[in-house]
């Protein structure tokens, strides 16, 4: 299996120390068992990808400020070291 190596900082590090479900268990299985959500959109990032593809007169600043309200609205992202 191939490897790379990677630099953390200390506090990565002890993150990542402290995640480890034993003493036994490699960095590698405990990043590979962190989840990563999604990246979340803007209503500006959704305005920029409408103008890119020339639907930008179908989003009104209204709608856009709308989703920016929901947006702000939704609650944290899970602890992504979780085992689930």
């Amino acid at each position: 299996m191939a490897t790379k190596t990677l630099s953390v900082d200390l506090e990565a590090y002890e993150r990542l120390r402290q995640a480890k479900a034993s003493v036994k268990e490699s960095f590698s299985a405990v990043i590979k068992r962190a989840t990563w959500p999604p990246t979340q959109g803007t209503a500006g990032r959704l305005a920029a990808w409408a103008s890119a593809r020339g639907v930008e007169d179908r989003l009104s600043d209204a709608a856009l400020d709308e989703l920016d309200r929901h947006q702000e609205s939704d609650e944290p992202a899970p602890d992504r070291w979780i085992d689930g």
